[in-house]
């Protein structure tokens, strides 16, 4: 089940019987009712985004709709299981296990990044990343994983209602995450899905919020302000062709997808020059998103832990808080 769209602002939720407070039998709340948070993907890159989202939990930041594709759907899990910890974790200490993937599992047919294992087994109670389902339910935010579907290139949107337990909420989050060709495909429900990062909006997921009756953003974006995604070349053309044969619609997606990616970061610093998006962009970018390098990777969280500090005051007056 997939909900073409979550509440606009200020509306109830629709989980009547969820519950509403965290296992310590602590109330959550939302204290951002105006504004959509949107975390754009990035593989690894989201070292650098993680700290935003660590500083926004430890500062107080719960706002009540969020969207998350590829990377960005981690985001928004540790976001809303207000787990500042497990935000760094998932893209800097979790390099080191030594089931997190690499050639062995890419020639097992389990991906460069082993992707069952980080999004299916690692959340449990006494495993490598443990998650706080508990609390995730009892935020009272809508989450939004965007993933794209296989067979029709349709950009598929899962939210509260098709995450009831933590199982359907990881398989989600790692359907959004799955980076065609370097993790296997992933089947919900008899429909193949893949990174959400294929989808017609470029991958960061604006007009989700837009649709969903927002007219104010905070974005936290992978790329640095001057980026222009480039249009595939004539040999990535004919790899993902020949790669993806089977898949048509993959194929058609990664030939456009620069086209759509580069229209909403135009239209995001529009936005954010009428005032009506903040843009957290990062400084620089020390990574790309297949790194594995846990050094690198900690000097990025640590890159981006400085600019969400130096931020936040600008991000809360953004906000009203």
């Amino acid at each position: 089940m997939t909900d073409p769209l979550t509440r606009a602002p200020g509306a109830a939720s629709p989980d009547g019987d969820a519950p509403t407070s965290d296992a310590a039998g602590t109330a959550l709340t939302s204290n951002v009712t105006d504004t959509a948070l949107v975390f754009e993907g990035g593989g690894m890159r989201a070292s650098y985004t993680s700290a935003l989202v660590r500083e926004l939990i430890v500062g107080g930041v719960f706002v009540d709709w969020v969207a998350g594709i590829s990377a960005g759907s981690s985001n928004t899990a540790n976001y809303l299981s207000r787990d500042p910890a497990r935000a760094r974790a998932s893209f800097v200490d979790l390099v080191d296990d030594p089931h997190f993937g690499g050639l062995g599992t890419l020639l097992r047919g389990e991906g460069w990044f082993n992707a069952e294992y980080i999004y299916q087994r690692t959340g449990g109670p006494g495993q490598a990343l443990p998650f706080d389902f508990d609390t995730y339910r009892a935020n009272p935010a809508q989450p939004n994983f965007g993933a794209f579907r296989c067979d029709t290139g349709e950009q598929v949107w899962f939210t509260r209602a098709d995450t009831g337990t933590m199982d359907e909420l990881m398989v989600r989050v790692r359907a959004s995450s799955t980076m065609p060709g370097l993790m296997p495909v992933v089947t919900i429900d008899g429909l193949e899905y893949v990174d959400g990062a294929l989808g017609a909006d470029g991958g960061i997921g604006l007009d989700r919020a837009q649709r969903a009756g927002f007219d104010r953003f905070l974005v936290v974006l992978t790329r640095g302000r001057d980026y222009v995604k480039p249009a595939p070349t004539r040999g990535q053309e004919l790899l993902y062709r020949t790669v993806f044969r089977r898949r048509p619609a993959v194929v058609d997606a990664l030939l456009h997808r620069h086209e759509g990616y580069n229209a909403v970061r135009e239209e995001l610093f529009a936005l954010e020059e009428a005032g009506r998006a903040y843009l957290f962009v990062p400084d620089v970018m020390p990574v790309d998103n297949g790194e594995r390098d846990r050094a690198r990777l900690s000097a990025s969280h640590a890159a981006g832990l400085e600019q969400a500090r130096r931020e936040l005051p600008a991000i809360k007056e953004f906000l009203g808080l």
